[in-house]
């Protein structure tokens, strides 16, 4: 169990922010660990050649020790809601090199009892290291996450964002707490991930103290998790909402006959496409129609109320509102915790 206590202050600091190479970091877990993440697997394994072929493929496997842990040099906390991948690339290669050592240790000697041989053979010239690793995290994001996984990826991370930000104004710390992750507790000032192994930081009490705290998504934990020091700015990730989307031959829901009639079925598809906020070039995926196309219908389901639209940077996002979910009707059944 590791208590987060938050004063008044920190709290209204609180901020969300989403890290491309935190997932870059975090999908490494599915080389080492297969099958771990079921909606993410069919995408990893369209990548299986192009992972086999890259020059620091087995650096970047050497990175997850056997328990899932990554050194927390390679999820640097997000110094704006959304940076750019390159920057944090060059935050990684900035890392203090005394840190290095230390970082590793935490990571592989509770587990593993050993450091892997490829990054015990780096700490003789730990900037050199931090060089390579970046290199290989920038080849792997170019040639098997940025061309097809990421934008998919981006859509969910920016929807989750926007759903967050509307429990919070409408129901505050408590409502946004209890929606976050079933780990997660609130209560009278401390925020609490309940852990049911070892948890990945000592001492299990942080203070925030001051230093705000940062709630970033993920793709790639089926909990709250956070960084292994409890030094730097306090950290809490947890699972993005709307990951079953994320399943490539997922065929969107059917629209009930009656609503169909009432809106017409492209309308009607996409009404019961939003159970979860998405952007108007998702929808144009998985219905396999132009953007045009869906744009023009969700500008009449957003004049008729139906649907809510949110800007998050350039993209826009939209969900069902209140009367769009009374229309919609109770969601049909079937649908679809583990340790990080």
């Amino acid at each position: 169990m590791i208590e987060f206590r938050i004063g008044l202050a920190d709290l209204a600091s609180a901020s969300f922010a989403c890290s491309p190479l935190q997932e870059a970091a975090l999908s490494l877990r599915m080389w080492t660990h297969p099958g771990c993440y079921a909606e993410q697997t069919t995408w990893f394994r369209g990548m299986r050649a192009e992972f086999d072929e890259l020059a620091g493929r087995e650096l970047l496997v050497s990175l997850v020790a056997s328990n899932r842990w990554l050194p927390d040099l390679l999820t640097p906390r997000p110094a704006t809601t959304w940076p750019v991948f390159a920057d944090e690339l060059e935050r990684l290669r900035a890392t203090p090199p005394e840190l290095v050592r230390p970082d590793l240790e935490r990571t592989y000697l509770p587990h593993d009892g050993a450091l892997p041989a490829l990054l015990t053979a780096g700490l003789d010239d730990p900037v050199a290291l931090l060089g390579r690793i970046a290199d290989a995290l920038a080849e792997y994001w170019e040639r098997c996450l940025a061309p097809q996984w990421w934008p998919r990826a981006r859509s969910v991370l920016r929807a989750d964002l926007v759903h967050r930000a509307r429990i919070l104004a409408e129901g505050g710390a408590d409502a946004l707490f209890a929606d976050l992750a079933q780990r997660l507790r609130w209560h009278d000032g401390v925020l609490t991930i309940r852990w049911d192994r070892r948890p990945p930081v000592e001492p299990s009490q942080v203070d925030v103290n001051g230093r705000g705290l940062v709630l970033t998504p993920t793709c790639f934990a089926h909990g709250a998790i956070t960084a292994i020091d409890p030094g730097p700015r306090p950290w809490i990730m947890y699972p993005a909402r709307g990951l079953a989307t994320m399943t490539e031959n997922r065929r969107p829901p059917p629209a009930f006959p009656a609503l169909r009639r009432l809106l017409g079925e492209p309308r009607a598809r996409l009404l019961t496409l939003l159970d979860e906020p998405s952007s108007t070039t998702e929808l144009a995926r998985r219905l396999d129609v132009t953007p045009g196309a869906v744009s023009q219908h969700l500008r009449v389901l957003h004049e008729a109320r139906l649907v809510d639209r949110a800007r998050h940077g350039r993209m826009v996002v939209y969900s069902r509102s209140a009367l769009g979910d009374e229309l919609r009707g109770p969601a049909s059944a079937g649908g679809d915790e583990d340790p990080a």
